[in-house]
């Protein structure tokens, strides 16, 4: 359950990612998603509920996580792509 949660932290951080590498519309999906994924976490962790696969909760939290897995990795890669603009290599 940890691991869940770590990644749903950084998934929560992704849309301000999206806004930084100026990806304003994945920045706006990320960001309602966001919700559905919070739902999604509550419904099955304090209420005990499991939502339906394929659901419009079950969606948005698998979708979530996708949407910050590929933010992060164009982040790392933007971050490498500046840092070799500063060092001249």
């Amino acid at each position: 359950m940890g691991v869940v949660m770590m990644f749903m932290i950084l998934s929560s951080v992704t849309p301000y990612l999206f806004y930084r590498l100026n990806k304003k519309t994945l920045a706006g999906i990320q960001f309602v998603s966001l919700f559905g994924m919070w739902m999604y976490y509550i419904n099955i962790s304090f209420l005990g509920t499991d939502p339906g696969m394929f659901s419009l909760s079950w969606s948005a939290f698998y979708l979530s996580l996708i949407l910050a897995w590929v933010a992060w990795i164009m982040f790392i890669i933007h971050l490498v792509k500046s840092n070799e603009k500063l060092l001249n290599i």
